[in-house]
């Protein structure tokens, strides 16, 4: 008995370790999704570690959505250089008002290239999960871009924050890493997204200074009263 009980405990173990170590996937659709491991986003494409130690870049046109590290990144159309794009915007706060980052240091380095190999591995029933059911709003004028140094390494750019909310017109920048924002513009800006709150109406009113700290503050305080 107590080596039948060692046995299932090891089992048991042995199919946890698994599991946690393969929580990054990649959501093509709503029922189809890829597990593996994330090995870095340049936020038009992201790469994924497979179980047979292949890689394998999905481009943000392509998917929905990316976990990684417990964080979610949804696919999004972009204007770049007057073209409509799609880019991976990593969620910071979602709910009535939804925020966004996009760009800035992901803690990884990217993938290499020429090594990728495309390979058809998609899981089906995902279900309900943290992933997609974020709609497509408008376009969002991205300028720049990541650049690249001499050795071929791509070079950590700012991260810039957008703010949405449904139904009020396409996201807008609201903040910079590092930066603090255009307080009058910064301030309309939020009274309009974060409405029918006239205490944190108040509280925006009464802020001179904003930073991404604060911008996250406002919004994660109005989704709260929200819900």
């Amino acid at each position: 008995m107590n080596s039948f009980k060692l046995l299932a405990v090891f089992f048991f173990l042995t199919v946890f370790g698994r599991i946690a170590a393969a929580q990054d996937a990649v959501t093509i659709d709503s029922t189809n999704f890829v597990r593996g491991t994330i090995k870095s986003t340049d936020f038009a494409s992201v790469f994924l570690l497979n179980d047979d130690k292949t890689v394998t870049q999905y481009q943000a046109k392509d998917v929905q959505s990316f976990l990684w590290n417990g964080d979610t990144y949804v696919s999004k159309p972009i204007v770049f250089k007057k073209n409509m794009e799609f880019r991976f915007f990593k969620v910071i706060e979602m709910g009535a008002v939804n925020l966004y980052s996009l760009g800035g240091s992901t803690g990884a380095e990217e993938a290499p290239r020429e090594k990728t190999r495309i390979r058809p591995s998609v899981g089906i029933g995902m279900g309900t999960g943290g992933f997609g059911g974020v709609g497509f709003g408008g376009g969002i004028t991205f300028g720049g871009g990541r650049r690249q140094n001499e050795d071929g390494s791509v070079k950590a750019s700012r991260g810039v924050y957008y703010i949405e909310k449904l139904g009020t017109g396409p996201i807008q920048v609201v903040a910079y890493d590092g930066k603090d924002a255009d307080a009058s513009r910064t301030r309309a800006l939020l009274l309009q997204k974060l409405t029918n709150d006239d205490d944190l109406a108040e509280r925006i009113k009464a802020t001179e200074n904003f930073d991404v700290k604060t911008v996250k503050a406002f919004v994660a305080a109005y989704n709260a009263m929200h819900k």
